[in-house]
């Protein structure tokens, strides 16, 4: 669904005020909706941005890392509450955990020793894991947000051990391959943006190094273009079961570390960075190598989200998440996502299922349970919002809302009518004077 002209002028205006105020030689943000780039807008002529020219994402490769550990998870060749010992046996930082690591709560220091890991040609494995010592943490786990690369690096370690080949191999046959992301690619391949750092006083750029990080790969090697983040940012929206569970992407959303306890305006997830603005919680990451800056923000509910890429070391008195964020906001004030009609039921529900429907009594609260498709919707009268599938003979399981996960008991009288519903231990009647 493309942009009306007037969102689209927006967007363009953004984007251009940011290339020029920022400074940067190139900068290119797309808008997806529904799976799909809605809107392209580029600035800058070195090189002029187009959906196809490569950029470097940096940390954005993170999330696929994640997205792997988690496919292991429910293959069940790994549990996230595994020590990292068990992966990576005489490892001095084996106490850590699998989720631990994933979600910056591990305590672990930021880089790994030795020179700048991002400008400079990798180690191998074996050498980065020969340098770990028992002091490579900068907080006890779980004791605050810590972001860490080496982190990444252990995790790209411990599926190399697990699928006994390289991290790069289970990236392509994972993910780039199923989402057609032909363009995702561990070395720069043509055409592609050279990267700059631009000198503060009379802006003059100087080209930064492509280096192949070995070791760190995982934490942020790879190259892409506007086309295929785009793909990676509807997958983080609304994922293809074939390379995740759309469960399991909705578990590595939910915060596992706050950045800011005190106001609580983004966290972590599993690999997935949280924003707040307002009421609404964006989803994403963003990614930094020398020369590039790369950010990637999606809303979930509404399969909307925006791309962005430049390649200079950051923009001048902005950032690429500032401006991904502000035009992510516009896009959903402007242009909402339209309501779905209501349509009529083509069959009548199951018996099972009807036989639940109508009125039922809580504390003297009014509550209605009503049936559509395979579910019972059940909540307040003219709010019943909480969903409830069935798993066998009067039990039914909560999905939604403060009754997810919690079980539905249907209890009958001894003619066998459905006379109380029990979830949770709150039972429900047909009458006010038979409610508790």
């Amino acid at each position: 669904m493309s942009l009306t002209s007037d969102t689209a002028r927006r967007v363009d205006t953004l984007v251009t005020t940011a290339q020029a105020t920022g400074r940067a030689p190139s900068l290119l943000l797309g808008v997806v909706r529904d799976g799909a780039l809605a809107h392209l807008s580029g600035a800058g002529e070195h090189p002029r941005p187009d959906a196809d020219l490569q950029y470097r994402l940096g940390s954005i490769t993170k999330t696929m890392t994640a997205v792997l550990i988690m496919a292991e998870r429910d293959a069940g060749r790994l549990d996230l509450a595994d020590r990292l010992e068990q992966h990576l046996p005489g490892t001095p930082v084996g106490e850590l955990t699998l989720r631990q690591l994933l979600g910056h709560a591990s305590g672990l220091q930021r880089e790994p020793d030795g020179p700048w890991w991002e400008r400079t040609a990798g180690r191998d494995l074996d050498t980065l894991l020969a340098g770990l010592t028992p002091d490579k943490t900068a907080y006890p786990p779980h004791h605050a947000y810590h972001y860490s690369n080496l982190a990444y690096a252990l995790l790209g370690a411990v599926l190399e051990r697990n699928r006994g080949t390289g991290w790069a191999t289970v990236l392509q046959e994972r993910i780039l391959d199923p989402l057609a992301m032909t363009r995702t690619t561990y070395h720069p391949e043509e055409p592609y943006a050279p990267g700059y750092v631009v000198h503060p006083w009379h802006d003059t750029v100087r080209e930064e190094p492509r280096t192949d990080t070995g070791a760190m790969a995982p934490a942020g090697q790879l190259w892409s273009t506007a086309t295929d983040l785009a793909r990676w940012a509807a997958f983080l929206a609304d994922p293809v079961p074939g390379v995740l569970a759309p469960a399991t992407v909705t578990e590595m959303c939910n915060p596992v570390a706050l950045k800011d306890p005190d106001s609580w305006t983004g966290g972590h997830g599993l690999g997935i960075e949280l924003y707040r603005q307002g009421d609404r919680v964006y989803a994403g990451h963003g990614g930094s190598m020398p020369g590039y800056v790369a950010h990637l923000m999606v809303h979930r509910p509404t399969r909307t989200g925006v791309i962005a890429f430049a390649n200079s070391y950051g923009l001048r008195g902005t950032t690429l998440r500032g401006l991904s964020r502000t035009v992510l906001t516009d896009v959903l004030e402007a242009e909402p996502t339209p309501v779905a009609p209501w349509l009529p039921a083509t069959a009548p529900p199951r018996p099972e299922s009807a036989e639940l429907t109508g009125r039922w009594w809580w504390m003297g609260i009014e509550y209605e349970v009503r049936a559509t498709g395979e579910e019972l919707l059940a909540g307040p009268v003219g709010a019943a919002d909480l969903r409830f599938t069935r798993e066998g003979p009067d039990r039914w399981r909560g999905h939604s809302g403060e009754q997810h996960g919690e079980i539905l008991t249907v209890l009958r009288d001894p003619d066998g009518r459905a006379e109380a519903l029990d979830i949770g231990t709150f039972v429900f009647t047909r009458t006010p004077e038979e409610a508790p």
